[in-house]
């Protein structure tokens, strides 16, 4: 399920201009891998072990385009994730580690409901864990010229856990983009996070919920989780809300936002804590407060409706009632918010790509058109705009 977690830690940093070459052949491309990681200090023996069964994988290509999961509207996607089960199992594996939770809380301020919601959705808490060849997967999307700056330092971190004995490039297993385990953590993320929280002398990610969990969480601390604070609140906004101010754009004290009669569904507003309101499907669908807890989300997982979506659950499995699901206008098809993209991109506008995705720099871009022609400005992209551009 997650895209690409831990963008910002991959190495943009002092990597080798070797390190930003993709694509030719495989098996070159492969040998010159092998030899920049004996260039930085690995034993040629290791490295041969390491890299003499990788293979290209064609499905891995083939799941990194397949991603229209991501183009459904918030109240869709959220609905299809967040079933009966996945309420009642998570309740039940917090009783089961409520020990584990406790720690988590103790030693790093972030709730169980978090790493609940992370653990059903990666894993289904641990079921479904994937079976792609890591190694496979690491090298083929390096290989691939879409992104090789982001996987190919990861190459190097799963060769640094084979060193440890702690990685088998012929059995290690995990999703399509080359993470493992129950909470899905990708080889750089389990260097510099692993943790062996039930003490057996070993980091199991697949095999031990502790393990899983404290690592999860003490990756969430670095990217830089506030510990003890709020990520999302549903609230009620007032009729005569200015759209244009929604958005994680604009930033304000949650004190004032109360003060222009945004309102909690429950619980009380955190008034001391910057925070945006969110109106992932315009303003006839629901409506939330976003404070900097949620912003951390989109470390682990690019998209904004898996986040919205993932932040919520934890509410939801903190005991917070169903969200109002409103009335919100029909969105678009992929194909027309692809012909939407077009047309903003041919306005100037940096959509981020033509995917008929509704992502950051498309929801931007709609918003400042719909203010240009006079629509209310809530980022959601509707027929009437698309007509009117």
């Amino acid at each position: 399920m997650r895209l690409l977690p831990m963008i910002a830690a991959l190495a943009m940093s002092a990597a080798p201009l070797a390190a930003q070459e993709c694509g030719g052949a495989f098996t070159e491309f492969k040998d010159k891998l092998a030899q920049e990681a004996v260039s930085r200090g690995h034993a040629p023996d290791t490295v041969k072990r390491f890299f003499d069964g990788v293979r290209q994988d064609g499905s891995v290509i083939e799941a990194d385009r397949r991603q229209g999961v991501f183009q459904m509207p918030f109240v869709e996607f959220a609905r299809r994730l967040i079933s009966a089960h996945r309420l009642n199992k998570g309740r039940q594996m917090a009783q089961r580690h409520d020990a584990v939770f406790d720690r988590i809380e103790r030693d790093y301020g972030i709730s169980r409901g978090v790493l609940l919601a992370f653990w059903a959705f990666e894993t289904d808490y641990g079921a479904v864990q994937g079976d792609y060849n890591t190694a496979n997967a690491l090298v083929t999307l390096a290989h691939d010229c879409r992104r090789p700056e982001l996987f190919r330092p990861q190459v190097f971190a799963a060769l640094d856990l084979f060193a440890r004995g702690e990685f088998d490039p012929d059995t290690t297993t995990g999703a399509w983009a080359g993470e493992i385990g129950m909470v899905q953590m990708l080889p750089e993320d389990i260097l510099e996070h692993g943790t062996d929280a039930d003490g057996d002398g070993r980091v199991s990610l697949k095999t031990s919920a502790p393990d899983a969990l404290v690592s999860g969480a003490k990756m969430l601390s670095a990217l830089g989780w506030r510990p003890g604070e709020p990520w999302l609140q549903e609230v009620e906004l007032p009729q005569d809300m200015d759209w244009s101010q929604t958005g994680l754009r604009t930033v304000k004290p949650a004190s004032d936002w109360a003060a222009m009669g945004v309102a909690p569904r429950h619980g009380q507003i955190a008034g001391d804590l910057e925070a945006s309101v969110l109106v992932p499907q315009g303003r006839g669908g629901p409506a939330f407060l976003a404070y900097p807890n949620f912003r951390v989300y989109f470390e682990w997982n690019k998209s904004f409706v898996y986040v919205m979506t993932a932040a919520y659950f934890a509410n939801r499995l903190e005991g917070a009632p169903v969200f109002d699901a409103g009335n919100p206008a029909p969105g678009l098809s992929s194909a027309r918010m692809k012909d939407l993209q077009r047309k903003l991109a041919a306005r100037g506008y940096d959509v981020g790509g033509i995917d008929g995705i509704l992502g950051a720099g498309t929801r931007a871009a709609v918003q400042d058109v719909q203010q240009e022609l006079g629509l209310p400005a809530d980022a959601w992209p509707t027929a009437e705009l698309l007509n009117r551009l």
